[in-house]
């Protein structure tokens, strides 16, 4: 089976290296805009109603991954695929991010950790009432905060 994906516009960010970037749109307050293509302006009606968005991207500068791997937080190894380490078989990225406005085809938006020039696949509203989850365990990570 084979997927073949078109951007759909590309993200624009400060951050041309991957040193420097932050590692999660929860922990940066930088500013950066989505350029989406015209033949899909028309697909962005409403958005601006919502306070914050899903970026799919593709990680363009990502080659290779490993199935272990140290995440940038932790000094052990772990499964790539519980973990968000960028280097995947499918080079896939996910980022919440905070629309601050909309113009015509462009996004202005905060909170981003994404490399300049990425193409975006797609986005998607964030919705709380769906998307937020009590009563999860963080793995890893959790036994890492208490450590």
């Amino acid at each position: 089976m084979q997927f073949i994906m078109h951007p759909i516009g590309i993200i624009h960010t400060p951050f041309t290296e991957r040193d420097g970037t932050p590692i999660q749109a929860s922990r940066s307050e930088t500013r950066g805009s989505v350029d989406i293509f015209p033949e899909f302006e028309e697909g962005l009606q409403d958005l601006e109603e919502f306070s914050h968005i899903f970026l799919l991207y593709v990680f363009h500068e990502s080659s290779g991954f490993s199935l272990l791997v140290k995440p940038f937080l932790d000094d052990q190894l772990h499964g790539m695929f519980a973990t968000r380490y960028p280097f995947r078989p499918n080079p896939i990225g996910l980022s919440v991010v905070q629309l601050i406005t909309r113009k015509d085809n462009t996004l202005e938006i905060e909170g981003v950790d994404i490399l300049d020039g990425t193409p975006l696949l797609d986005i998607k509203p964030y919705l709380p009432e769906f998307d937020v989850r009590t009563g999860t365990r963080n793995g890893w990570y959790e036994a890492r905060k208490r450590g």
